[in-house]
């Protein structure tokens, strides 16, 4: 799959670059992707939630109410979770909500989504560039030559690039990530992926 090459101007650079059918044009499995952002998704979970049980409760363990007789229930710490203000029964507790997922399906399912986007038109290939200062600006106006600035944009680099990075980050909608960073959920998530030219080798590099 062919895709022209673009300046951060919006304009034709004048030449192509090959997509690679091992990535960009396989067939997809949805189930790779679900399991891939399943755990991207657990992983942004802190898991700090937490409940008193009847043991943490802090109250009298006296019976109060005779055992028979009385007409009700049976009934004795104050604590017990029956009563208004007592432990809760099988509360949450602060655990890590984070499961392994093999590197072969995280790859698969970032090739997927990756085809994905190359299907729908949503990929767009830039020459490599980078901003003289931090100006956020910039950055915007660089978007808007691009005709995206109105869309969730994740643009993808092949290194570090600080005056780009920061340049981005007070943008809605508009985020940076390293070539070797990408994961399944963000590349979906955004309606426009943006490349450099030089990020198409990092990626391939990685994925195959």
């Amino acid at each position: 799959m062919k895709v022209k090459v673009l300046k951060n101007n919006g304009q034709d650079a004048g030449r192509k670059v090959t997509l690679a059918d091992s990535i960009y044009n396989i067939k997809p499995n949805d189930h790779a992707i679900y399991l891939d952002v399943k755990q991207f998704l657990a992983n942004q979970r802190q898991g700090t939630h937490k409940t008193k049980e009847r043991a943490e409760i802090t109250g009298s363990t006296r019976k109060i109410k005779r055992q028979k007789g009385t007409g009700t229930a049976r009934a004795g710490s104050i604590k017990s979770p029956l009563f208004r203000g007592g432990g809760r029964t099988f509360g949450p507790k602060p655990r890590d909500y984070g499961f392994k997922l093999n590197k072969k399906v995280k790859n698969l399912a970032k090739r997927s989504a990756l085809t994905y986007k190359a299907k729908a038109d949503e990929i767009a290939v830039i020459e490599d560039f980078s901003l003289e200062a931090i100006k956020t600006k910039d950055y915007i106006q660089i978007l808007k030559d691009l005709s995206v600035d109105n869309k969730k944009t994740l643009m993808i680099i092949p290194e570090k690039n600080r005056n780009l990075s920061l340049s981005s980050r007070n943008v809605g909608n508009a985020k940076v990530v390293l070539a070797n960073n990408i994961n399944t959920y963000e590349v979906l998530h955004a309606d426009k992926l943006l490349m450099f030219e030089g990020s198409l080798k990092k990626i391939e590099e990685i994925l195959n």
